[in-house]
């Protein structure tokens, strides 16, 4: 039952349901935070490091899921909200890594503020990470 639904998944976002790509799927979906390409690594081992890098892609080219450069050195990858489609994310929210444990999580409930650009500027890309501690970590 649960592989019809991450198949459906990616069926929606006219995605390939290739067996690599639902066993990525799956695993993204039972994360509680972003993750890298390496924790991905590590969590699908054995797998190859190039065919899980080509499925993140194809999921964020077709809107499923977003990137987050947090400064940590490692692109993050986390689910979309359900209305981002294939080369159009609309979930500009707030991501918080935390200095404790290194986990990044997305603040799907807190809006990035429009940003007024002088003329002449084309904004592209927005992100704003927010770094403390989660309330996981905070004693």
């Amino acid at each position: 039952m649960m592989t019809e639904n991450i198949e459906a998944m990616l069926t929606r976002k006219n995605i390939n349901p290739t067996a690599m790509r639902l066993l990525v799927l799956d695993f993204l979906l039972k994360q509680s935070s972003a993750i890298s390409l390496t924790d991905l690594e590590k969590g699908l081992d054995p797998s190859d490091r190039i065919t899980l890098y080509r499925a993140l892609k194809k999921f964020e080219e077709k809107g499923l899921v977003h990137s987050i450069d947090d400064g940590s050195g490692a692109t993050k990858y986390a689910l979309c909200e359900n209305d981002c489609e294939a080369g159009h994310h609309h979930d500009l929210h707030v991501h918080f890594f935390c200095n404790t444990c290194r986990e990044t999580s997305c603040l799907p409930k807190h809006h990035i503020p429009q940003i007024a650009l002088p003329d002449g500027f084309k904004s592209e890309e927005v992100n704003l990470i927010v770094k403390g501690i989660c309330n996981k970590c905070v004693p």
